[in-house]
């Protein structure tokens, strides 16, 4: 996983994150009961879950999941189908024309494999994603990914890896790479 981020658990900056996971909790759950057509109701708190106001031309259909939502940078005319849930502590940007579909998770926190790290440190990167980019149902994006401009991913992939500009990404098999 990339080192991008690496946090000791129970420190300081920890301490603070979690103060913000539990704000950001708060706030998503209030916006994910609004009625639909409250459109000035969701604006409010997508500004206060993101700290400024949704780029013109952004659309996001709740059900909406962030742990911190701060590091969240969506540009204009990103669409953001249901139920997608972003982890966006080491900072996750979507371009312009970026869509996404039902589902779709972004991480961009996570832990080491050694057991004894495991419960010690966050480990994670930031992830980027590029201009006209679709990524499909259900599909993951993991910790310090880069999608180039015009690329899809599609349904149920799990991106651990930089995606190339202008190509179709897919698989979600899992693999035994190591026993411990």
């Amino acid at each position: 996983m990339p080192s991008d981020l690496l946090m000791r658990i129970h420190s300081p900056e920890f301490q603070a994150m979690s103060e913000r996971v539990l704000r950001a909790t708060e706030l998503t759950s209030r916006l994910n009961v609004l009625p639909f057509d409250d459109e000035a109701g969701k604006a409010a708190l997508f500004e206060e879950i993101l700290g400024r106001p949704l780029p013109e031309r952004v659309t996001i259909y709740p059900p909406f999941f962030t742990d911190h939502g701060l590091n969240l940078e969506l540009s204009e005319r990103v669409f953001i189908n249901q139920n997608c849930t972003f982890l966006d502590y080491a900072g996750i940007r979507l371009a312009p024309r970026v869509m996404v579909a039902p589902r779709v998770t972004f991480i961009t926190v996570g832990h080491p494999v050694d057991v004894e790290d495991r419960r010690v440190w966050l480990t994670g990167g930031p992830i980027d994603v590029a201009e006209n980019v679709w990524i499909g149902a259900g599909a993951t994006i993991l910790p310090g990914v880069s999608i180039g401009r015009d690329a899809v991913i599609a349904a149920g992939a799990i991106v651990a890896e930089e995606v190339p500009a202008g190509t179709l990404v897919a698989g979600p098999k899992a693999t035994v790479l190591r026993e411990f």
